[in-house]
């Protein structure tokens, strides 16, 4: 197959699977998951899980857990989302994209099994299998198929009725959880955890970040129902210390068999950190049961390898670019926090963008709070998702909130945006002046072709 080929194969499966229902249409279901399995020969069961849940810092987290596992030398399958520029992302095998040919191959393979789920969920009333659904039956066939030694499987919205949660996570890893897709899950982190606590399987090994009280309580019962270990960050395991580095930080952590002090991590803020933590304790309790010190050299090599596209990452310099794919409230304060710590911009312009369902009236002012007279100046913009809120209506929402007129720049197209935004960055001979793309992924995505890092081709 020429390279051509592929690439136009993995657009035109793409649009197949964009031709379903839309991402954020969760169908709360898992039967025709299990009937995918079941008529696919089971790839739900030919590797063990490590399941990732929360509200933030998943991604961050499942990529330094698939670090760590590829340090010590194991074959790995990372499933997450949503994807930056490409949707081969999602599926990675050993930490690259998945190949173009075998994304097309498998999806061509599995295919007609997918037609007669369809057909069996059709005659029964039913919607067909989702956009979602398909994507994740596909990484499981791509992982059995390959075949990996472990998969580090993030789920896409909650986590009981999650089309991952076909698997059985032999780890269940909880990051922070906070109020997002509340229509969806429940207007308290207590009725969010509940959903998320969903991937705890019989006799798994639950790892969680910090959690709010009614969060963790939630977490712990459903742990003790299904006779699952349990350990929680700031009880049995956390970060000692941090200190800034170049390009990241050095961190001591706390594991739960052991400590591993001076781990240079190339990711910006607290909150990584803690991602860092839950991360490691993950390691400890697949390698060796929580039990078995690891190998200060390989959890060294592990996060040092760490990448994080698209949060806190600088796409140029003079003045400093940052994309930071924030998309909901609590994301954009530990992200400001992040950004102060790392960064001593003298002004800092913010372009945003926001998706319909998210709360946007929030993330304004959260962003108004977190950086202040800092990020005086903002340019709203959309993304070219149909999804997107119109810039001008972000705009209305940020003179309620009381930006100055004159601070407030609208503009539809991204390249416009970022083009205002540097400008205003260098205005005045300005030399440490920043510019922060944020909000929702698909602004930070597009900003990351825009700027010349289209992928993750190039070990991003």
């Amino acid at each position: 197959m020429t390279h051509e080929h592929d690439e136009f194969s993995v657009e035109s499966v793409y649009a197949e699977l964009l031709g379903r229902a839309p991402e954020n249409k969760m169908e709360p279901r898992l039967a025709p998951l299990f009937r995918a399995m079941d008529i696919l020969g089971e790839p739900n069961k030919a590797f063990p899980i490590i399941h990732i849940t929360g509200t933030n810092g998943k991604t961050s987290t499942a990529r330094m857990i698939e670090s760590g596992l590829l340090a010590h030398g194991l074959r790995t399958g990372r499933y997450t989302s949503p994807h930056l520029s490409r949707v081969t992302e999602r599926i990675s095998i050993d930490g690259a994209p998945v190949p173009d040919g075998t994304f097309v191959r498998i999806w061509d393979e599995i295919r007609p099994y997918l037609q007669m789920v369809d057909a069996e969920l059709e005659s029964a009333g039913e919607q067909r299998l989702t956009y979602f659904e398909c994507l994740t039956i596909l990484a499981y066939a791509i992982f059995a198929d390959e075949p990996v030694d472990v998969a580090v499987l993030e789920v896409g919205l909650g986590g009981i009725t999650d089309a991952t949660n076909v698997g059985d996570g032999q780890v269940a890893v909880m990051t922070p959880i906070s109020l997002d897709h509340t229509e969806l899950l429940g207007d308290t982190t207590g009725e969010i955890a509940l959903e998320k606590a969903g991937i705890i399987k019989e006799g798994a090994f639950v790892v969680s970040a910090v959690q709010p009280v009614d969060a963790a309580q939630v977490i712990l019962d459903k742990a003790r129902e299904m006779h699952a270990a349990f350990k929680f960050e700031g009880v049995e395991f956390g970060v000692e210390s941090r200190t800034i580095a170049v390009g990241g930080q050095m961190v001591t952590l706390q594991g739960l068999a052991g400590r591993y002090p001076d781990i240079l991590l190339p990711l910006h803020g607290a909150h990584q950190a803690g991602n860092a933590a839950v991360a490691l304790a993950a390691l400890e309790a697949f390698l060796g049961g929580g039990e078995k010190e690891l190998n200060l050299e390989l959890v060294r090599e592990g996060f040092g390898n760490a990448t994080s596209p698209g949060r806190l990452e600088v796409l140029r310099t003079s003045p400093t670019i940052v994309v930071d794919a924030a998309h909901n409230p609590a994301g954009i304060a530990v992200s400001a926090t992040a950004l102060q710590e790392a960064f001593a911009f003298s002004k800092l312009v913010v372009v945003l963008g926001v998706l319909q369902e998210k709360d946007a009236e929030e993330i304004l002012r959260t962003l108004k709070e977190s950086y202040g007279d800092e990020a005086a100046e903002i340019c709203l913009t959309q993304s070219s998702s149909p999804r997107a809120i119109p810039a001008a209506e972000l705009a209305e929402m940020a003179a309620d909130l009381g930006w100055n007129e004159e601070d407030v720049h609208i503009a539809e197209k991204l390249d416009d945006a970022i083009e205002w935004a540097v400008e205003r960055a260098e205005s005045n001979n300005d030399l440490a002046g920043g510019v922060l793309i944020t909000g929702s992924i698909t602004v930070v995505g597009e900003a990351r072709i825009l700027l010349g890092r289209p992928g993750e081709r190039e070990g991003a």
